[in-house]
């Protein structure tokens, strides 16, 4: 039985072209220790390297193809069974396989030469490297064919085989800001906040920000707030989901305000609440709330309320 203290050993091959340096990226995003292009004499040392204290033991993924130092699949293969006779290593293999007039389109795409074939036509390197990886492709357990796959349907299928729940997991931040200070730069999603009513006109409310009990109530009293702002958690709650499933790795979400004090913090912090309670690990930024209220960054003041009496 396998030593439950030993980490997981991925080797990745295939052919050239069929998306070695993708898998491996993305292993890499859920969290595996990542080495490209090992020379087989040095794997020995890398499976038995110590693990630093206090430091979690991940997995490991090894790319290994026909350009890595002293490669020899047969040799390769007899060094699998041995790891897993010792019972000592959990072992697997992911072979990737694609159809040859595909690769030849995707060198011909590239410009890139294939590496097996230097100064001959791609088609041959790619004939004689599936000669050679056979043994490789025969003894896999995992065998992906990507002839027909997009790059984010193989990043897909490697996050299925491979990712486990609640890993890969986008790191997520709710960010509030202010329009009159500039668009933050990198945000998936901008929420406008500026058709609440603004408590920077209230002189008690202006000092105030968006975290405090007050200026929350404030806002919150617009008869626009609860329906609206219900409706962007339950947006947001159905997005998240299809950005993991796209493998994005960061989502920013932003709120905005006039001045990025009081309205885009409060339903910042609000929002971010939300996916908390619904198992969602994140950050909240608000990038204005030290800047100094400004009467010119707020615009005009909201016309007057009638006195009694129809005088203003």
């Amino acid at each position: 039985m396998t030593d439950a203290a030993e980490p997981r050993l991925l080797l990745v091959t295939g052919l050239s072209g069929a998306g070695k340096s993708t898998v491996l990226k993305v292993l890499e995003d859920l969290g595996w220790e990542v080495v490209d292009n090992l020379p087989l004499a040095l794997l020995d040392a890398l499976i038995d390297a110590p693990v630093k204290r206090n430091e979690a033991s991940r997995p490991i993924a090894v790319g290994i193809d026909s350009r890595s130092r002293g490669f020899r699949p047969a040799l390769l293969v007899k060094r699998i069974k041995e790891l897993r006779q010792e019972g000592t290593h959990d072992v697997e293999t992911l072979f990737l396989d694609c159809a040859g007039a595909e690769l030849e389109r995707r060198f011909s795409e590239t410009r890139r030469r294939h590496p097996m074939a230097e100064d001959r036509p791609a088609a041959d390197g790619i004939a004689r490297e599936r000669e050679v990886m056979e043994p490789l492709r025969r003894w896999a357990e995992h065998v992906v064919d990507t002839t027909n796959y997009s790059s984010n349907d193989l990043q897909q299928e490697v996050r299925q085989r491979f990712g486990d729940a609640g890993e890969g997991e986008p790191v997520l931040n709710i960010l509030s800001f202010g329009f009159a200070r500039g668009l933050p730069r990198n945000a998936d999603l901008v929420f406008d906040m500026r058709y609440l009513r603004n408590p920077h006109w209230d002189p008690k409310l202006k000092p105030g920000t968006g975290l405090d009990a007050d200026v929350a109530a404030y806002v919150k009293a617009d008869p626009a707030y609860e329906d609206s702002v219900a409706q962007i958690e339950k947006l947001i709650l159905t997005l998240l989901p299809r950005y993991r499933a796209e493998g994005k790795s960061y989502v920013t979400i932003a709120f905005g305000c006039t001045g990025g004090r009081h309205r885009s913090v409060h339903v910042a912090a609000r929002v971010a609440q939300t996916l908390r309670d619904a198992g969602h690990e994140l950050t909240v930024t608000h990038r204005n709330l030290d800047s100094a209220p400004q009467d010119g960054l707020e615009g005009r003041p909201p016309p007057a309320s009638p006195a009694p009496g129809g005088k203003t």
